[in-house]
């Protein structure tokens, strides 16, 4: 499945996401490398199958190998991670002066640039919902010299694909209903 093959799938009173899609797709204010890897670390944020399928289909082949496991890795440590620091964030008490005791390597040698890597991040982070991951990673990108924009184009596609994955989740759910 291609990200077209996504767009169409999608209901009519889902439209803003079919052209929200198509735009963020050649969105020039980030590299085609983090453009790709800001498109798959959200799709495996958003958990459903379907659009972790077309996204990686569309966007893999644009990825060196180490930078499609870089995102990947992103996707999989930000799910670790942002319950983790969601959770000190939010219980009062001692939780985070505590040592988080998680093993999180891939962080310090992700494979690729840091800042790609830190922009992957905070796609996924927004997609959690982490407020103390969102800040703690913008902050890092803002300090590797990727600007606003970037930052908000990382955000944006995460928005998107989530609301594209709960789009057709619903879909699918009313036509299981429906039968």
């Amino acid at each position: 499945m291609s990200l077209e093959a996504l767009r169409n799938r999608l209901p009519d009173y889902a439209r803003d996401q079919k052209l929200n899609l198509g735009s963020l797709a050649t969105e020039p204010a980030l590299t085609a490398q983090q453009r790709a890897g800001a498109f798959i670390a959200s799709a495996i944020a958003t958990r459903n199958a379907e659009v972790i399928r077309a996204v990686t289909a569309e966007f893999a082949p644009a990825l060196a190998p180490e930078a499609l496991t870089a995102a990947k890795a992103a996707a999989s440590v930000m799910g670790m991670n942002n319950i983790y620091y969601r959770f000190t964030h939010l219980v009062p008490g001692d939780y985070a002066r505590m040592p988080a005791r998680l093993r999180m390597n891939v962080m310090a040698r992700p494979g690729v640039e840091k800042a790609d890597f830190e922009l992957w991040s905070l796609a996924v982070s927004a997609i959690n919902g982490c407020g103390m991951c969102m800040e703690s990673h913008e902050q890092a990108l803002l300090q590797h010299g990727i600007g606003k924009e970037a930052v908000q184009v990382a955000v944006r596609i995460a928005a998107v694909l989530h609301a594209t994955a709960a789009m057709l989740d619903a879909e699918d759910t009313l036509v299981d209903a429906a039968a």
